[in-house]
């Protein structure tokens, strides 16, 4: 029996067979509140879910099935003749025979209330007792909510109904409005089930409306919608919110020629949320922790602008045209990745958003891209359980890194173009990878299959190293670019890439003084138009970061970087060589004490908060996973040391200051840094400027906690102060990070053995109980880790086990012997959900990776 699983082949089955005419969606909600519905023994609370599809088979006669994940299903109604749910329910779906041209099933269900973030999502707030619900699917969890055909290119019009308790409020994708208690909303365009949603509550709900005149004397007008919890209400602040809505949807109609086709455009932050955003059409769902409590640095607002027209440009990439099947999930995530960078570049105050994405998105492709599970971007995803962890580095960073390159190759003019024949051709359909390639071939005269073939359907990351020949007076005689590749993939790929040629100016100051730019293809490509150039001090391949790859250096550009990487002006050539170095690091091609000293020498010079925030990050992951054991606890030193010097000098107020306190509190682990932060905490230390809001006492109380410093008790009490949602996720990290046997056996159990907390708890426990600094306390669980994993995976929902997998794997626990310990799992366990095994596989591949990074950085003290 498949279970909740869905395969590739049975969805082209059932899209062959079927088409859908549309939904009418009944929920009763009631349950929500109160005792009625929460059920016996542990059983879930309920609510009532009546489902109505009208669909076409083109075979008549033929048996197919609906999907639903319920706990019971009261009757099942097809074409008018009653069937026995006992008979055609098995849990997860519902067997439909014999049927007609034209066809109508009823499904009266009781589905249950999520506690994990997928399906309907039930949350209590423990600061007021209220209730919140909101919906998430992505990629097959509407079927919690009502029966449907789960996959995307079944698309259709749907219509939802709510029952909710009085005084709540009813969001759904289409304009509602309320009649005795029931919500109706108005019928959708035909879309995917994934992106259907419902959110309900007593949220606070703030308005406003974009208007739009375009050039033919259209009149568009969108009422805008932004919502949160009550408890937050006091730091919501819309307006920002509604600025970058606003600003988007002049970008998207100024270059997209198709209106946004939804009706209105509702935006609402939910508690307990597993992702960052969700492009429902019409109801946008975002976590609320991009709602801040407290100060946050330029770079959080940044994020929260990329997300926002992230999700923005879904409503045209993915949900105006969606991809048939999740092979072709890049079709959506791919150009939002893209699309939300350069929409927020060009629209609104973050200008230098591109800086972000090559230190910070970039990373998270080059990290994925290097993984035993790395893929084409164009993937091979033979069911659901491939689909949901296909969410990942691949599909949207260098996705959007290859269209970056796209975009290079094609040009601006070309790429737009064909974006706006895509979605007119296409609209309210279903496309592949040819349907696009076909349009950007009409628009610009290229050959996109050869492109394709090297960029969409292989995997892995080509690096690019530059060689420098000088002649005899000492200027360039031949500069030459030399691409490489993994053995494991070998392609060698097409790049337009920019190389430009630094040295010192008067001051000092690392400066361009030569550029050019050049289609690197093969092995080794010469850059003419470079010869006769005065000899650099440093080359930058990929400068303006056109194409996606790793850069590499020469000895002698290397050599300037160790000497004089705080003198370059450029921030984004800058933020290119930061990324580049990390690269190495990780390579083990550079010992990580030799990063860190970078970090110690150079970030405090770093003006872009992103890039610094960055820094930190990887500065911290180098002492803890790649810098030799023996030198760790210097090097910890050392680093703290040098994040309070500069917390000391950084500008009063600044968020540049606010950075280096949370770095602090990240690194402390000496008596004197911990000392620090618990006056900071108490009042009785002092750094001008510096304001310590609810949200930095909580950063610093979880290093107290770890080091043991800060008791249950003064936990206790800080939860008293700050006995909000958030608060309790804090209280929960820090408890589960205390350095004590007794608490890691309890947060093993709690999470392992329990499926009592919800999502987010559990995410804080895992994040509290995994402290590099107690590596001897978790010892004992990396055994008990291979025993339990497996039962896990086969028990919990996707979205924990996933949680479960990766967060408990003992990274912390850097040996031979668990990479050994690994690799015995992995044999034994080759019948294993592949899903599972590709999430072992990945944590093992980190600890290989662990592992070669030590014996570098070790060898670099001999």
């Amino acid at each position: 029996m498949p279970g909740e699983n869905l395969s590739r082949d049975e969805a082209q089955e059932r899209a062959a067979l079927l088409s859908v005419d549309g939904y009418e969606v009944s929920l009763d909600l009631r349950s929500a509140v109160g005792d009625s519905g929460s059920g016996a023994g542990g059983a879930p609370r309920t609510f009532r879910s009546v489902t109505t599809i009208r669909f076409r088979c083109a075979d008549p006669g033929a048996t197919s099935f609906a999907d639903l994940v319920a706990p019971s299903v009261t009757a099942v109604s097809l074409n008018g003749r009653d069937l026995d749910p006992s008979e055609v329910f098995d849990g997860t779906r519902i067997a439909l025979e014999d049927l007609a041209a034209d066809n109508e099933l009823v499904v009266d269900a009781q589905c249950a209330y999520s506690r994990t973030g997928e399906g309907l999502h039930r949350f209590v707030d423990p600061e007021d007792g209220e209730v919140y619900l909101y919906t998430q699917y992505e990629p097959a969890d509407s079927r919690r909510v009502f029966a449907n055909f789960e996959q995307p290119d079944l698309k259709a019009p749907f219509r939802f109904e709510v029952r909710a308790p009085e005084g709540w409020t009813v969001w759904s994708n289409g304009a509602g409005e309320q009649h005795d208690g029931v919500w109706r909303f108005a019928e959708t365009k035909p879309i995917s089930t994934y992106i259907t949603a419902v959110v309900a509550g007593p949220y606070h709900y703030v308005t406003d409306t974009y208007e739009r005149t375009f050039g033919d004397g259209t009149r568009l007008e969108i009422p805008l919608g932004a919502m949160c919890r009550k408890g937050l209400a006091p730091y919501f602040d819309a307006d920002d919110v509604f600025l970058v809505t606003k600003q988007g949807l002049d970008f998207f109609h100024d270059h997209f020629d198709y209106p946004y086709p939804f009706g209105k455009y509702d935006q609402a932050f939910v508690p307990e949320y597993n992702l960052g955003a969700m492009e429902n059409p019409g109801l946008v769902t975002f976590r609320e922790e991009f709602i801040f409590r407290g100060k946050v640095t330029r770079a959080s607002y940044e994020r929260r602008a990329n997300v926002v027209l992230h999700e923005m440009a879904h409503m045209w990439f993915g949900d105006l045209v969606t991809m048939v099947w999740w092979d072709d999930l890049w079709l959506k995530e791919s150009f939002a990745d893209f699309m939300g960078s350069f929409s927020m570049v060009e629209a609104t105050r973050f200008t230098n958003g591109w800086i972000t994405f090559a230190n910070n998105r970039k990373a998270w492709a080059y990290r994925a891209d290097q993984l035993p599970s790395t893929h084409p971007v164009t993937a091979d995803i033979r069911d659901l359980e491939d689909a949901k962890l296909n969410f990942d580095g691949i599909t949207y960073a260098k996705g959007a890194s290859v269209l970056k390159q796209l975009v290079a190759y094609v040009g601006r003019d070309a790429f737009l173009e064909g974006a706006r024949r895509y979605f007119k051709r296409n609209a309210y359909g279903n496309t592949r990878l040819g349907d696009l390639l076909s349009v950007l071939e009409e628009t610009s005269g290229r050959d996109m299959a050869a492109w394709s073939r090297a960029w969409l359907q292989t995997a892995g990351v080509n690096s690019l190293t530059p060689q420098v020949l000088l002649d005899g007076e000492g200027r360039v005689g031949e500069l030459a670019i030399v691409q490489d590749a993994p053995e494991s993939h070998p392609e060698l790929r097409p790049h337009r890439v920019a190389v430009g040629l630094y040295r010192r100016a008067a001051g000092g100051a690392l400066e361009r003084y030569a550029r050019a730019e050049v289609d690197v293809d093969g092995p080794r490509t010469v850059v003419g138009e470079l010869a006769g150039e005065a000899a650099p001090e440093l080359v930058l391949v990929n400068d303006e970061d056109l194409t996606y790859c790793k850069i590499r250096f020469d000895e002698n550009s290397l050599a300037t970087l160790r000497a004089h990487l705080g003198d370059m002006t450029d921030p984004l050539a800058r933020a290119l060589c930061w990324s580049a170095l990390w690269n190495l690091t990780r390579d083990a091609i550079m010992p990580a004490r030799d990063f860190v000293d970078l970090v110690l020498r150079f970030a405090g010079r770093e003006s872009d908060i992103g890039v610094l925030q960055m820094l930190h990050a990887w500065a911290d992951s180098a002492l803890t996973y790649y810098a030799a054991p023996e030198w760790r606890e210097e090097g910890g030193r050392l680093l703290a040391a040098g994040a309070v010097r500069e917390l000391r000098s950084a500008e009063p107020g600044s968020q540049h200051q606010l950075t280096w306190a949370r770095f602090v509190a990240a690194v402390a682990s000496q008596p004197a840094e911990l000392q620090l932060l618990q006056g900071l905490l108490e009042g009785t230390a002092k750094i001008d400027g510096l304001e310590v809001d609810q949200e930095l006492r909580w950063a610093f109380l979880q290093p107290l906690a770890a080091h043991g410093v800060a008791d249950e008790s003064a936990l206790t009490a800080e939860l008293a102060r700050d006995d909000t949602a958030s608060g309790k996720r804090h209280q929960v990290r820090c408890l589960a990070a205390r350095p004590s046997a007794a608490v890691k056996a309890q947060a093993w159990a709690s999470v392992v053995e329990s499926d009592a907390l919800s999502n987010a708890l559990v995410e804080a426990t895992i994040t509290g109980f995994a402290q590099p600094s107690q590596r001897e306390l978790t010892a004992p669980y990396a055994e008990k880790y291979f025993e339990v994993i497996e039962r896990v995976w086969a028990e919990r929902s996707i979205q924990i086990g996933m949680d479960v997998v990766r967060g408990l794997f003992p990274s912390e626990q850097d040996s031979q012997a668990t990479l050994d310990a690994t690799d015995v799992w992995l044999s034994a366990h080759e019948d294993a959900p592949p899903a599972l095994r590709r999430l072992v596989l990945e944590a093992r591949d980190d600890l290989a990776r662990t592992l070669r990074g030590q014996a570098c950085d070790a060898a670099a003290a001999k």
